[in-house]
């Protein structure tokens, strides 16, 4: 269960015997959230979906069954990048370990799996995020040089997740990664949402965009994959390495024109995205490319599997579950006053059973030129704090599915009715921590954090709002 050091500590058991009366609302929410991320297991959900009988290896895709011959290839390769990478691999490695001729994997530092279950035929390795760094530009060199050197008769099952994109980092020369973290910062601060902030990414890679793909072709691709996006757009996923990319220069353009980052961004990056408007420099692979006719994709856990296994683990508990059907996003202080508004319209219907809302999605935080630390989810469950301010029937849960929020260790914060005067009770400003982006030192003394440790997925965050 995740840590939480609170005024309430949380008690252990399996949410299906659990008691209203002997549990307190902030640990049935972290409960709630455990069973979301049991849920999106990577290693579970690539079991879920691949499975093998002899040569024959199946994807379970959509209710259909595709199947690979693995005795007409000559070469497996296993390629892969983001913060599931590791249990992926090792699930794949259970199925076919005896076909792999090659493997690379590239996972977030502090992501790999516990030295006693590393997988024997596939390279494990880490590399900087969110911010890219030259050790995962190193393992994207590798990683092209696999895919280049796969033949027709071969088969290449890569595996994506939230992250890839920080992880695989080959800018397109004679861009430097100093110049594209460069942009990632200007990005990552500027509000823009990951759609917007992937069509520069594909726009200045050699591998995302498509560009794996037309590296890898012609082989046989599998692309398993863990959303982190909304809508679990492929061409979102990381960035969509193996997806053809229907965005174009010009509309990277007026993303950096939108946020007045035109003269902010780096020369080289400046020149590079014009010289594609002028048709200088090849555009990213579209659809109907011949690189994607023998590319397959599945999508393994997103963010709506979680939500649907949060709803479960709820009603045991003897809650009403309402699922906010579309996704939370946009800034962070305009959804974390819609999520609460909505608590306070079901708390005064006075429902005769207590009330659990279920949200999930990726909001943005703008950040100041001089932000704290802390996070989205940190973020977003102090602005809700204020919301439910003196409420104590009322408890919000914001947590990222991959146990880290932001820059810091923690998953995200749990709040209640309570909170905001707590923190005030203790000297602590919490205000001056929203205004500030600086959530994490304040829930830190006051105990509200959520600590997961690395989850080892990403399929976005989860938000859970309790009327009692």
């Amino acid at each position: 269960m995740p840590s939480y050091r609170g005024p309430h500590p949380p008690k252990r058991g399996p949410a299906c015997v659990v008691s209203l009366r002997k549990m307190s609302h902030r640990d049935q929410a972290l409960q709630i959230f455990e069973a979301a991320l049991a849920a999106v297991d990577p290693f579970q959900s690539v079991r879920r979906v691949l499975s093998r009988d002899d040569d024959s290896l199946t994807l379970q895709q959509d209710g259909t069954a595709l199947r690979f011959d693995l005795g007409g290839i000559d070469r497996l390769h296993v390629v892969g990048c983001g913060k599931a990478g590791a249990p992926m691999a090792r699930a794949v490695e259970e199925l076919v370990g005896d076909r792999i001729s090659s493997g690379l994997v590239v996972v977030k530092y502090g992501y790999c799996l516990p030295e006693e279950t590393p997988p024997a035929h596939i390279r494990i390795a880490e590399a900087g995020h969110p911010e890219p760094d030259a050790a995962g530009m190193r393992h994207a060199n590798e990683v092209v040089e696999i895919l280049q050197g796969a033949a027709e008769r071969d088969l290449v099952v890569a595996l994506i997740s939230g992250g890839g994109s920080a992880l695989w980092p080959l800018p397109t020369p004679p861009i430097t990664l100093e110049e594209k973290i460069e942009l990632t910062r200007q990005l990552l601060a500027s509000g823009a949402d990951i759609h917007e902030i992937n069509v520069l990414r594909k726009h200045v890679s050699s591998i995302k965009g498509g560009w794996a793909a037309r590296a890898a072709h012609p082989a046989e691709v599998m692309v398993l994959l863990i959303s982190d996006v909304i809508g679990d757009r492929l061409d979102s996923i990381a960035s969509g390495p193996f997806a053809p990319d229907t965005t174009t220069f010009g509309e990277a353009l007026e993303i950096v024109e939108r946020y007045g980052l035109g003269t902010d961004i780096p020369v080289s990056i400046q020149y590079h995205l014009w010289n594609g408007m002028a048709g200088k420099v090849p555009e990213t692979p579209k659809p109907g490319d011949a690189a994607f006719e023998r590319v397959t994709h599945c999508i393994c856990a997103s963010n709506a599997q979680a939500l649907e296994a949060a709803g479960v683990a709820a009603e045991p508990m003897g809650y009403q579950v309402e699922v906010i059907e579309r996704p939370i996003d946009g800034d962070v202080g305009a959804a974390s006053k819609a999520f609460c508004e909505r608590l306070r319209q079901i708390a005064e219907q006075r429902s005769e059973r207590p009330v659990c809302l279920i949200g999930g999605g990726e909001p943005t935080v703008i950040l100041g030129s001089s932000p704290g630390r802390g996070g989205r989810n940190q973020q977003f469950a102090l602005a809700c704090a204020f919301e439910i301010q003196r409420k104590k029937e009322l408890t919000v849960l914001s947590c990222g599915t991959d146990g880290t929020d932001g820059p810091t260790d923690a998953a995200g914060a749990v709040v209640d009715g309570s909170t905001i005067e707590r923190c005030m009770s203790l000297g602590l400003d919490p205000r001056k921590a929203l205004d500030a982006h600086n959530a994490y030192p304040l829930f830190e003394e006051s105990g509200d954090l959520v600590k997961t440790g690395p989850t080892n997925s990403n399929v976005m965050d989860i938000m859970v709002g309790i009327v009692g």
